[in-house]
């Protein structure tokens, strides 16, 4: 028997694609968005704050104003979220004259999150907190090793309560970027 279980580790590891294929399948749908380019967005309203002073965020509501970027992130005042809300801090002067709206949204209880909006948002946009992963699961914005947290995934989500945009990856600054491009775009082609 041992010399056939050290046979099957042989075949296994003389055929790589076939291990990478294995792993692959395993994998992949973790790493797919549920929302695509054209699903409509999930409607919820959940506290927030902007500037230190909570409120009751409703996405309806803030779609009838304009498009709105919708951003998970892990964890307020981690190293990458606060650059990320520093760079959407200074991109929001810009979204607004495009006529769009943007709102962070993490797992953070609300006091984390009014502090977060001042300190690291700079006043400028609104930050959501989703202790119960609602939002985060409807959007499947959940990291792959703890889906009650918020994984680092931008949506551009245009007046008609349509996805225009979606962006998942690590790096901060490039979800500003292209979520600003998409908003530009999608201003441009007139199409919300």
């Amino acid at each position: 028997m041992p010399h056939s279980s050290r046979s099957t580790s042989r075949s296994l590891i003389g055929q790589p694609w076939l291990v990478a294929a294995i792993l692959g399948s395993l994998f992949a749908p973790l790493s797919q968005a549920a929302l695509k380019v054209g699903d409509s967005a999930p409607g919820f309203t959940t506290p927030a704050a902007v500037a230190g002073q909570a409120f009751d965020f409703d996405m309806a509501a803030a779609l009838k104003n304009g498009p709105v970027v919708l951003y998970f992130f892990p964890k307020a005042f981690t190293k990458g979220c606060t650059l990320e809300a520093h760079a959407f801090a200074e991109a929001t002067p810009r979204f607004k004259a495009l006529g769009a709206s943007v709102v962070g949204m993490s797992h953070d209880d609300i006091t984390t999150l009014k502090r977060f909006s001042s300190e690291a948002c700079r006043d400028q946009f609104a930050v959501a907190s989703d202790p119960r992963a609602q939002t985060i699961k409807a959007y499947d914005a959940g990291a792959a090793a703890n889906p009650e947290r918020a994984d680092r995934i931008s949506y551009v989500i245009g007046q008609d309560g349509k996805i225009k945009f979606v962006h998942s990856g690590s790096d901060p600054q490039v979800h500003v970027q292209k979520t600003e491009a998409a908003v530009r775009q999608l201003q441009q082609g007139g199409k919300q």
